[in-house]
């Protein structure tokens, strides 16, 4: 069995979550296929919109995991879940689910509580992260009040000097909210840190995406329940 792993920025961090939540829904021996390509990010966050140029990239980032015989694929960027979204009848009829690494994250906040934190780096991921819950609370038929938290200059830190910025920022919101999300994976591992340190629930997308991978397996029948 072989999955897609589509990137479009990683860190060390989160390559190895990712890759360790999904050996722990698939086991050892799951063939990992990694494909990343970072100037769709780039691009992303410098328009402030998913452009059409960067959105063909990650098409053709699918389908190349395609072509290389993976069975599923999952996509690890939040900033640009929505083209996941838009590529699904094809992914249906090539017989190559593709699975949104934060979708079932953002339906399991909604469940949580009534007040959603959102925790981002980057604008470009905090909008359609947001878009997401409030599609996953019509969908659940509940309403959510979201708070928005923007980790100001965040993004590229190290790992301890992100985890203080991450501390800084939830102190803001911790108070306000139910249950914190993490809009992007790379900053999953401070997950534990920052439910201790406020005692509020925080999700983050890894274990959330990996779950969902293997579900999309075997509803395609490549591994049994």
């Amino acid at each position: 069995m072989k999955v897609g792993l589509v990137y479009t920025s990683t860190t060390p961090e989160l390559i190895e979550l990712v890759e360790e939540e999904v050996k722990k829904q698939l086991g050892e021996d799951v063939e990992l296929y990694s494909i990343q390509d970072p100037s769709i990010l780039a691009d992303t966050r410098d328009a402030g919109y998913v452009t059409t140029n960067a959105a063909a990239r990650l098409i053709t980032m699918y389908m190349q995991a395609a072509q290389e015989g993976c069975d599923a694929i999952i996509n690890l960027c939040s900033s640009v879940g929505e083209v996941a979204d838009s590529a699904q009848d094809v992914a249906n009829y090539i017989g190559v689910p593709i699975v949104r690494v934060d979708e079932e994250m953002c339906r399991d906040a909604v469940r949580s509580g009534t007040r959603v934190g959102v925790m981002a780096t980057l604008p470009t991921t905090l909008e359609p992260t947001k878009n997401t819950i409030k599609r996953m609370s019509r969908e659940c038929g509940k309403h959510v009040e979201l708070v928005d938290c923007l980790v100001e200059g965040a993004f590229g830190l190290n790992q301890e000097e992100f985890k203080q910025r991450m501390a800084d920022s939830a102190k803001q919101i911790a108070d306000k909210v139910d249950v914190i999300v993490f809009a992007q994976g790379s900053m999953a591992y401070c997950e534990e840190y920052i439910e201790k340190l406020f005692g509020v629930k925080v999700v983050s997308s890894p274990r959330f995406g990996a779950k969902e991978l293997k579900k999309a397996l075997i509803k395609k029948g490549c591994i049994a329940e």
